[in-house]
């Protein structure tokens, strides 16, 4: 499913095309912008998006074979609640 699948399942399901891409939006930028902040987005049973720190590292450069450095960054990360673990089985 894509974004703009969702957007038409919610709208299906509730509202106007419109509206449904209004909230859809509404949402993601929410959870961007708590993510951003380094606050973690809880959604029971389904699960929780976080910001987790990323130890720099070498790498290799596949084509040269030559050591690179790779710097230290903050990467989202996703993990999924019991209820959404037990309805994928």
């Amino acid at each position: 499913m894509n974004k703009a699948e969702l957007i038409e399942a919610v709208g299906k399901a509730v509202c106007s095309k419109k509206e449904a891409v209004a909230a859809v939006e509404a949402v993601l930028n929410a959870i961007k912008a708590t993510l951003k902040k380094g606050g973690n987005v809880t959604l029971v049973g389904f699960g929780t998006f976080k910001v987790a720190k990323r130890k720099a590292r070498t790498g290799r450069n596949p084509r040269t074979g030559a050591s690179i450095k790779i710097l230290a960054k903050n990467v989202p990360i996703f993990k999924a609640g019991s209820a959404l673990k037990s309805a994928v089985k």
